[in-house]
């Protein structure tokens, strides 16, 4: 799960500031505000994390990946090369890490980490890209270490960029023989082959890059904004998808891939599918009286997806619905598909929801997150679902209280700079820092709306 973040010089970002990340996370604020920017730079090194290029030092994008940054020159606040750009995050790890010491014997344990902290910063000119230093810090038993690797000032006699190792609260013992600088760093975040072979105990530092991957590649989820359009049909070949896909069209695959599998609806409770979880969701929203997923024929890879609006209505197609059902089905399959303790990103998981669906997400999100154990970060303008949200925090539903939640409220100044206001919520689920203009001019809108009555009824 993560804990925190923090980024310089990302996009409209001159500076986030330390971003607590609580297991409900909420992104709100105007248009073009830097909301998507903190999605956006977390998609980005789970892409880097993916590409098969182990010299890329971060992958912005193209039309495979999750997102497409552009260029180099586009992700740097306002545009200004040289610069660079500063990036650290925290995070629990799912189970601890336990590191042998390599210079005793295999069960004496050097390290027991339950938690680790990641820093890189990137230089970027007009036509090159490097990673001047990144780091991995954590505390055992209240002492901090940190190892990384930092870029020397002096290059080699062939121009190219060196590197040295950074220990910190352990020492780490160069190999007999000629001291050789280290070359560049694996992406942005991974120890070189050469630390092994130029130190004779560093190779527990591959367990830190192991535990950055694996956060990225296994535990962090991703849905879009623009989901699939509902099909008269799916296609599943059988393969247990990753995911539901950016898009959600992998929902129905995935619902049928995870048939077998059982999860918890909390304590004393019955396990089901998920494919029956997500049927009870659809109902207990009102979207829907019942939901079944069957093959078109015997022998057949084809499945048609049939619901029925209310107890004595017909059965029909997905596509023959409103379109919020297909629309929310991936929302819904992702938060109860996803590994247990993952991370879900959701890019405003309301479009197409009415009212009282939108405000129905957090009565989703909170059981998701008390049942599985999983971390959601949303990024979304429903104020409908941020006063239920306040509701079931007044109510402790579950036990979610307003620790569980960190909430932000994102704007831009004059100059286009990006800014975030945490919004302060205390144990009623009160937000006792409301931001001017949070959802809108309500009151003006009112006060406006009253003038014109009062101007019209005296022209009459």
């Amino acid at each position: 799960m993560l804990t925190q973040l923090h980024a310089q010089n990302f996009k409209s970002w001159q500076d986030t500031g330390n971003m607590r990340m609580a297991s409900l996370t909420g992104l709100f604020g105007t248009n073009s505000s830097g909301k998507t920017a903190i999605i956006q730079l977390l998609l980005m090194f789970k892409q880097t994390v993916e590409s098969a290029d182990r010299q890329r030092i971060i992958h912005t994008g193209d039309e495979l990946t999750y997102i497409d940054l552009g260029t180099l020159h586009d992700i740097v606040h306002q545009h200004k090369l040289p610069s660079e750009i500063v990036f650290s995050l925290n995070w629990k790890l799912s189970k601890p890490l336990k590191i042998s010491d390599p210079e005793g014997t295999p069960d004496k344990i050097l390290f027991l980490i339950n938690a680790l902290s990641f820093k890189t910063i990137i230089e970027g000119t007009a036509d090159s890209i490097a990673v001047k230093q990144f780091t991995y810090s954590f505390s055992d038993e209240d002492k901090q270490y940190l190892f990384g690797m930092r870029r020397k000032e002096k290059k080699s006699n062939k121009g190219k960029a060196q590197y040295e190792l950074i220990a910190e609260g352990y020492h780490i013992k160069r190999s007999p023989g000629r001291k050789w600088d280290l070359p560049p760093p694996v992406k942005t975040y991974g120890f070189p082959d050469q630390v092994n072979a130029y130190y004779q105990n560093a190779g527990f530092l591959s367990f830190f890059v192991l535990a950055f991957e694996e956060l990225f590649q296994k535990n962090i989820y991703y849905l879009g904004p623009l989901r699939d359009y509902p099909r008269r049909s799916y296609i599943w070949t059988g393969e247990k998808p990753q995911d539901v896909g950016r898009r959600g069209e992998l929902a129905i695959p995935a619902l049928l891939a995870s048939r077998s599998d059982k999860i918890s609806r909390g304590k004393g409770r019955k396990r089901i599918t998920i494919e029956e979880r997500v049927a009870e969701w659809l109902r207990e929203l009102g979207l829907i009286y019942d939901f079944r997923l069957t093959p078109i024929a015997e022998n057949r890879k084809e499945y048609e997806v049939k619901v029925r609006r209310s107890p004595n209505a017909p059965e029909v197609l997905i596509t023959d619905v409103g379109f919020g059902v297909s629309q929310i089905l991936p929302v819904l399959v992702l938060c109860y598909y996803a590994p247990q303790g993952s991370t879900i990103i959701l890019e405003q998981p309301e479009i197409h929801l009415h009212p009282s669906v939108q405000a129905g997400l957090a009565d989703v999100f909170i059981d998701a997150i008390k049942t599985r154990n999983v971390q959601i970060i949303v990024e979304s303008h429903s104020e409908h679902l941020l006063r239920r949200l306040q509701r079931r925090i007044a109510e402790e539903k579950d036990g979610f209280s307003h620790q569980d939640a960190a909430l932000y409220f994102c704007n831009t100044d004059n100059s286009g700079a990006s800014h975030k206001t945490p919004l302060e919520l205390d144990t009623f689920g009160n937000i006792n820092n409301w931001p001017d203009g949070f959802f809108g001019d309500e009151l003006g809108e009112l006060v406006a709306m009253t003038e014109a009555g009062i101007k019209r009824q005296q022209n009459i």
